[in-house]
C-alpha cells in the first residue's frame, strides 16, 4: 500500500532492497501459500528485506508476493485514525470485518506499490481485525481503525491474489492504469535514487 516515507532504522541496517512486482505479473493474481515453517533465518531476512523495500518505495504496507515471494506474509508501518503509528508483520493472516449491520464503509484514496503512480477512491470498512502469527509462530491479533484498517484489508487482499484495482469499476480501473502508465517511470526513478542513497552507508559498514 502506498503512503509517505517513514523511518526504518532496523531494516536499513539489515535488509536488502528487492524488486517490487507490478500489476500483470502472475504472482500477484493467485492466492499465496501458507507459511508452515517458522523461526528460520531465511524468514527473518525476508521480513527485513520487505521492510526496507517498503520504506524505499514510500509504502505503508507490503505483501510478500509484491517482492515475488509466494507466501502469506505482509509487513506494515502505518498510522491509524488518531495518528498512532503501527509497525509490524503478520504471517497467515485471516481478516475479520464487522458484521454488515455494524459496518461503516468509507471511500478514501488508495494507492499500491504494485500499481505505481496511480491512486483511486476505494470503499473499505473503517474497522478491521487480522489474526495470524509472528515470524516465530506466536499468535497475533491486530486491530485497526481508519487508515490502518484500510491497510490491513489492502494487504490481506494481496495475499488472496487481489489488487485494489479489482474493487474498482471498469471505468475507474482504466483510469488507474492510465495514471500508472503516465507516472510509473517517475516513480521507478525516485525509488532507484533512494535505493542508491543507501549504498554509501553500506560501503562504510
Amino acid at each position: 500500500m502506498a503512503s509517505r516515507a517513514r523511518n526504518g532504522e532496523t531494516a536499513m541496517e539489515r535488509g536488502s532492497v528487492r524488486r517490487i512486482t507490478v500489476v500483470g505479473e502472475e504472482v500477484l493474481s493467485r492466492p499465496c501459500q501458507e507459511v508452515t515453517t517458522f523461526g528460520t533465518p531465511e524468514l527473518a531476512a525476508l521480513i527485513d528485506d520487505m521492510f526496507l523495500t517498503m520504506y524505499v518505495a514510500d509504502g505503508a504496507g507490503l505483501a510478500a508476493n509484491q517482492v515475488g515471494v509466494d507466501l502469506r506474509l505482509f509487513v506494515y508501518d502505518c498510522p491509524d485514525e488518531t495518528g498512532a503509528r503501527h509497525v509490524g508483520h503478520i504471517l497467515n493472516p485471516v481478516l475479520d470485518l464487522p458484521d454488515p449491520g455494524d459496518r461503516r464503509l468509507v471511500d478514501d484514496i488508495e494507492g499500491c506499490l504494485s500499481v505505481p503512480g496511480a491512486a483511486m477512491a476505494v470503499p473499505r470498512t473503517d474497522r478491521a481485525v487480522v489474526r495470524g502469527f509472528d515470524k516465530d509462530g506466536n499468535p497475533l491479533v491486530i486491530e485497526g481503525q481508519g487508515y490502518f484498517a484500510r491497510c490491513l484489508q489492502h494487504e490481506t487482499d494481496h495475499l488472496m491474489g487481489h489488487l485494489y484495482l479489482d474493487r474498482l469499476s471498469q471505468r475507474d480501473r482504466k483510469d488507474a492504469l492510465r495514471q500508472m502508465e503516465e507516472r510509473r517511470e517517475d516513480v521507478f526513478a525516485r525509488r532507484a535514487l533512494k535505493a542508491a542513497a543507501l549504498k554509501p552507508d553500506r560501503d562504510q559498514a
